[in-house]
């Protein structure tokens, strides 16, 4: 098929209206010369895209692999725009970066500080996303590295497994507190909370968690950092779910008790996701190394997936 950009973004307008006039006007074309360029695609693809109804269009089986891919090449061609202006300002690459809240608040600044500054010539946008939001985006295309931690859909992409994180429970350091070694989420929903602000992917998956079980969290405090809220805790403000790295990096600052929670929940795995057959440029391959290198003690051997959930 000979492709043309024009074509693709017309394509697209014509999805998200399900009206081939209301995308004739969004793109300033004529009813007729829209109608053309559809049929000239469906003569080329052999099949039909679009089935006609008497309120509007939608899309044919064909016509929503069509508009996958079309997506993808729209979305490849803006990132090559932006790469080739960098390369005009004195770069060489850019990697873009989605994120859940813990990969980006608690790892991804030490690895991307040692990245950026063995790389100067490569520039980084890492952007926090929730993990079920980052398989969708780098399947469209949107990215070019997800981080995620538990289990999603990984349907057409390549996962690595690179470590596991666990989620605990923090509370003050008192003698009521320390009877506590373990204990289940559930058991704590009346506690008072202090939480990550509430756009966190953390925040939002816990909130869904306590909706689960007929709660809603008591939040006193939200805060944009794990060492905040860990503070926040040590002063009997209450009590907060926070990655256990976070809670034994802030232990010897203040007093602080520990519980592991009992929730298959907590233990969650992280994983690296691409595209299903892409191979990573040489700049996000060795960003994925710099990843695995620093949790290398933990990493699960090469190739383990995520399974789909």
């Amino acid at each position: 098929m000979q492709l043309e950009l024009k074509d693709l973004r017309l394509f697209l307008l014509i999805a998200q209206a399900g009206s081939l006039t209301r995308a004739s006007e969004q793109s300033h074309l004529s009813l007729a010369a829209t109608s053309a360029r559809i049929k000239a695609l469906e003569e080329q693809a052999g099949m039909p895209l679009l089935i006609r109804e008497a309120r509007g269009v939608r899309l044919s089986p064909p016509g929503e692999a069509f508009l996958h891919h079309a997506r993808a090449m729209l979305e490849q061609t803006r990132q090559l725009q932006a790469d080739l202006q960098e390369y005009g300002a004195g770069l060489r690459g850019h990697v873009r970066v989605f994120a859940n809240t813990t990969a980006v608040t608690e790892f991804m600044p030490d690895i991307l500080a040692a990245y950026l500054m063995q790389h100067p010539h490569i520039s980084v946008d890492l952007q926090e996303r929730p993990n079920a939001h980052i398989a969708h985006d780098i399947r469209e295309g949107r990215a070019d590295l997800g981080i995620i931690a538990g289990e999603v859909d990984t349907h057409g992409l390549t996962s690595l497994h690179f470590s596991t994180d666990r989620l605990v429970l923090v509370t003050p350091d008192t003698p009521a507190w320390r009877s506590h070694q373990q204990i289940a989420f559930a058991q704590v929903l009346h506690e008072h909370f202090v939480g990550m602000h509430r756009h966190s992917t953390l925040q939002t998956f816990l909130d869904q968690i306590g909706q689960q079980l007929g709660h809603t969290l008591r939040l006193r405090i939200q805060l944009s950092n794990f060492d905040a809220m860990c503070r926040m805790v040590a002063a009997g403000v209450g009590v907060a779910v926070v990655p256990e790295s976070a809670a034994l990096r802030h232990r010897s600052q203040s007093p602080l008790h520990r519980v592991q929670l009992q929730d298959a929940w907590a233990v969650r795995p992280r994983y690296m996701l691409l595209r299903e057959g892409q191979m990573p440029s040489p700049h996000v391959q060795a960003l994925m190394d710099a990843i695995q290198a620093y949790h290398l003690p933990q990493a699960a051997p090469q190739g383990a997936g995520a399974p789909a959930g």
